[in-house]
């Protein structure tokens, strides 16, 4: 009911001074915006490390005039700004929550980072340097203008997002969230027109065989764990997939063995199973299981008599869940007619992102750019072009204003 209102309201938006202002406020300070885009992206935030940059963005919204800032017990920093100045909190109404991930596939080393013109290089400038850069810069933006919405904006910078971080951030944050989230806006990355509306939910799996180990020669006719876990890679190489809801099974990574002349104690290989569908995933499961089960049974089938077994151990190191905000959803509307208003075309688009949590809770939630234009993500060569990039961030404030109900 709130959002219908909203989307209402939205239809008024050309009236609203103070949303042209802070719209103006962007594209007047934009060497600000591409400064902090520059400044956060060389503090190291491997997964599971974030504190530095944290502490980094807190200083930031407090120095932009979001007083009420705080730190949560992973790690997710807070920064909330009440309807009014001065008023309290209509934490009983509801808040749109706008995040972006703190966290980088990148080690503890600085990156360096260049700045030539509009296009910025270095490791993560995009992902997500440009996300919490475009926060510190709406936030800004609306402060300065003073800008008023029938339902608080809460700006949160998030841990764990990436690979096996297992969006650990924005799950504590949604389990703890007060006030509630009427609306959840992820800014990951660069683009202006691509809508993320549905989770691509993923289960992640380690696969460990062990056996007694041994030397490859006086010893040979041991359980060898490394032929199983090539054996099971070959059979899960072969597993058919649905083509439709669109499947994949991947072994990413494997190991295992001491030295060439030895049979290993123990092997492991890692999967990732991604899909739009719960219940194939399920199915994944269960053929996984089956996998390995076969798998130990025939290589110990194998061993010489009276010798140690192989045995298997699966566990689950990754859940990342399934879901779909609705096109028809007010939020969704607002962003596409925001878009097309920008002189876009709106994509809706499948991803895992931190919007995968909310949606997943049947919170309305979507991931969208901060505008510009990248390539390169998760490689050294990471680049970012600023070229109409304020149309990016502006774009977004208007979907995080009409969600909060702009006052005309």
């Amino acid at each position: 009911m709130a959002l219908r209102m909203v989307a209402a309201l939205t239809r008024r938006e050309h009236v609203n001074t103070a949303l042209q202002l802070a719209c103006g406020f962007l594209a007047t300070h934009n060497a600000r915006t591409l400064a902090w885009q520059c400044d956060v992206t060389r503090i190291a935030a491997p997964t599971g490390n974030e504190a530095r940059r944290g502490q980094w963005m807190a200083a930031q919204f407090a120095s932009i005039g979001w007083s009420d800032v705080m730190t949560d017990r992973v790690g997710n920093v807070i920064a909330r700004r009440p309807v009014e100045p001065g008023a309290p909190s209509r934490a009983h109404a509801g808040a749109v929550w706008c995040c972006a991930h703190l966290d980088t596939v990148f080690s503890i080393e600085s990156p360096v980072v260049q700045q030539v013109g509009a296009r910025l290089t270095g490791p993560g400038i995009g992902d997500n340097g440009r996300g919490l850069a475009a926060l510190l810069a709406i936030g800004h933006a609306m402060q300065q203008a003073s800008l008023v919405t029938l339902h608080d904006v809460v700006l949160a910078c998030t841990v764990g997002e990436e690979g096996l971080g297992d969006l650990r951030g924005i799950k504590q944050l949604m389990q703890d969230a007060a006030p509630a989230p009427l609306a959840v806006i992820a800014i990951d990355g660069a683009g202006d027109d691509r809508i993320v509306n549905a989770a691509l939910g993923s289960t992640r799996w380690r696969i460990t065989f062990r056996g007694p180990g041994g030397h490859s020669w006086a010893d040979y006719g041991l359980v060898n764990p490394v032929h199983a876990a090539a054996s099971a890679t070959a059979l899960l190489q072969v597993v058919a997939l649905p083509r439709e809801p669109r499947t994949t099974l991947t072994v990413a990574r494997i190991g295992g063995g001491d030295s060439i002349n030895s049979i290993p104690p123990d092997a492991w290989l890692e999967v990732d199973m991604r899909s739009i569908s719960a219940p194939v995933l399920a199915d994944l499961e269960r053929t996984l299981r089956q996998v390995v089960a076969r798998v130990e049974r025939v290589e110990n089938g194998r061993r010489l008599p009276d010798t140690p077994a192989l045995t298997s151990e699966i566990q689950q190191i990754g859940a990342r869940p399934c879901g779909v905000t609705s096109p028809d959803a007010p939020l969704l509307r607002i962003a596409r007619q925001v878009t097309r208003d920008a002189g876009g075309t709106p994509r809706l688009a499948t991803a895992s992102t931190d919007a995968s949590v909310p949606i997943a809770m049947g919170v309305p939630a979507i991931a969208i750019g901060g505008g510009g234009r990248g390539g390169g993500t998760h490689t050294s060569q990471e680049w970012y072009d600023d070229t109409d990039g304020v149309a990016g961030l502006q774009r977004a404030l208007r979907i995080i204003a009409g969600a909060a109900g702009c006052r005309a």
